[in-house]
């Protein structure tokens, strides 16, 4: 099971957003099983998603297009995990 991880995203963005901008940039058909909130002191909430649907490094690539990216006012932190 691979896991995306994304920090510092705008408070109150919804699933649906989230899972919108990885399918923009994964460059292939993914799918988000399970979406995790991390809220932390509430400065920069994160999500662990877990990802399925996809190609060894798909998810690899995906975190590089993601890691630094500014969206929603935020520049987005992201990692992968496999567990």
């Amino acid at each position: 099971m691979e896991r995306l991880w994304i920090v510092n995203i705008a408070p109150g963005t919804s699933d649906e957003e989230l899972k919108a901008l990885v399918l923009k940039y994964a460059g292939e058909p993914i799918e988000c099983t399970e979406l995790q909130h991390v809220e932390g002191d509430g400065s920069r909430p994160a999500v662990l998603m877990t990802i399925t649907g996809k190609k060894f490094d798909t998810l690899g690539k995906l975190a590089l297009r993601l890691n630094g990216m500014y969206w929603k006012g935020r520049a987005l932190g992201c990692s992968t995990m496999i567990a």
